[in-house]
């Protein structure tokens, strides 16, 4: 591994969250909240360790792929280690554990937290939750691998080691084009919820915070309630963009230019969409009662949960865990599944999930035919061989972390249900979990180790497993 080159676009990365600090300044003055010292002292923390790395690290060189997932998964380390500065050193959360278990659950959009009474957060402090979030959602390596130009350093591994997903779709013949047209088009998505939740009667603070959190599939709100004491017409408008955010961000490339074809032929984004209307259809008969025959709320709550869930959002206007356990468990499952590969969204993805049941289909029609020649498809394309072997190798890596951070939570104190709800939604950046980590509680009374625990799964779900697992590997290190 060229160590050189990891530190100069680590430390890049540093000088960059030191320029993203110092954007909630204007409302900190606007509101006079006080925490404008806190950014001042963590920007220049910041651009010290990052111009103090970048200047005696002047080597420029093509990345290797060992570079790129070292440069990914340290990365994701370090922002979360330097974005806990402002929540310290502005007292909104004193302890360290505690400021990189929220710091952490930001840059990975999970949109878990400690915090009790949001409401009574600094501004500056609210708006940093929320630009965490928007800054991990598409990727701080993507935006990086868009100016590693100016470095003089090419940015294919780094693209590889990030983009989620079993399949890639390069929209541009080179990396840097496609980096700078996603995260064009995730602004002008961004810019384009802003406007209408302030449409809807939102404040801009508040139109912003929510807009950068639904676009990251993050989940962190600015209200105690999270969404729930807010006008239907904002809340339909937040469904629109987390399921617009747990879409594969090539589709919209290619709405915006007018093939809806592109759109309507993605076998994945058929079933995501199918998987939702499904959940939403089997969840609401099941619990219109409760509602009083009110259709129409029924419909909006049923909706909001299950897009929420889906696309690990994690905002909530209803508590789930007040339905039955038929819809609990199907909550459950579609905390597993996630949103589609290429989005922002956390979860296995739409796509592997496919793979997983064609594959299982193919090995049953093998035991009945055991000549047969049975290509895995989706859609018209033929799934090459190397391709379910990686998804084959990622699910069992998958749940076998989970499985080891379920018993490990047991024992930090954590009862069965808790500690289930805990590790899922961890390893899938959804946000709430079950019982005592439920959508109307937090996870501040969990012990510092859990909250420990809980950051590793939050990091291995958001960079997918492998990319931070073969850091464990001895071989990795060797030359």
């Amino acid at each position: 591994m060229n160590y050189k080159i990891v530190i100069r676009v680590l430390a890049f990365l540093s000088i960059f969250l030191g320029l993203g600090m110092l954007l909630p300044l204007p409302f900190c003055y606007y509101y006079g909240s006080g925490d404008a010292q806190a950014f001042l002292i963590s920007s220049a923390i910041c651009f010290g360790i990052g111009v103090l790395a970048f200047l005696t690290n002047d080597k420029k060189t093509d990345l290797k792929t060992k570079d790129g997932f070292a440069i990914v998964s340290f990365g994701w380390i370090i922002m979360a280690l330097l974005g806990s500065l402002p929540y310290m050193l502005s007292g909104a959360i004193p302890s360290f554990s505690d400021a990189f278990f929220e710091s952490m659950s930001g840059f990975t959009t999970t949109g878990s937290t400690i915090l009790s009474e949001i409401e009574s957060l600094p501004q500056g402090i609210l708006l940093w939750r929320s630009i965490t979030h928007w800054f991990g959602g598409m990727g701080i390596i993507v935006l990086t691998i868009a100016i590693l130009p100016f470095l003089g350093i090419g940015g294919m591994s780094l693209f590889k080691a990030e983009s989620p997903g079993p399949i890639s779709d390069r929209l541009k013949p080179r990396i840097t084009q496609t980096a700078k047209l996603l995260w064009g088009v995730y602004l002008l998505l961004t810019v384009t919820e802003l406007g209408l939740l302030m449409a809807g009667g939102m404040d801009f603070f508040h139109s912003l915070n929510h807009a950068f959190a639904t676009m990251a599939t993050g989940g962190f709100s600015t209200k105690n309630l999270s969404l729930a004491g807010e006008t239907p017409y904002t809340q339909y408008i937040i469904i629109i963009f987390m399921f617009i955010a747990g879409t594969n961000f090539s589709l919209h490339y290619y709405w915006m230019r007018g093939d809806i074809k592109s759109v309507y032929k993605s076998t994945e984004f058929r079933v995501y969409l199918f998987i939702i209307l499904f959940s939403s259809t089997v969840i609401f008969t099941d619990v219109y009662h409760l509602y009083a025959g009110a259709v129409e709320p029924a419909i909006r709550d049923v909706l909001f949960h299950v897009v929420a869930v889906m696309t690990t959002t994690g905002f909530a206007t209803s508590d789930f865990e007040l339905w039955s356990n038929s819809s609990q468990i199907m909550t459950l499952a579609l905390m597993f599944v996630g949103g589609m590969a290429g989005s922002t969204s956390g979860g296995m993805k739409v796509i592997r999930v496919i793979l997983l049941i064609k594959f299982a289909y193919n090995q049953f029609v093998k035991v009945l035919h055991p000549r047969a020649i049975v290509p895995i498809k989706v859609g018209d394309t033929r799934i090459d061989d190397k391709v379910i072997h990686d998804v084959l190798g990622f699910f069992v890596l998958y749940m076998f972390i989970l499985g080891i951070s379920i018993y490990l939570l047991i024992l930090f104190g954590l009862d069965l249900e808790s500690a289930i709800g805990s590790a899922v939604t961890a390893i899938n950046n959804i946000g709430p979990g079950l019982n005592l980590t439920g959508p109307t509680d937090n996870f501040g009374f969990l012990p510092d180790i859990s909250k420990w625990l809980m950051s590793f799964l939050m990091l291995v779900g958001r960079l997918e497993v492998l990319t931070v697992i073969i850091l464990l590997a001895p071989s990795y290190w060797k030359k």
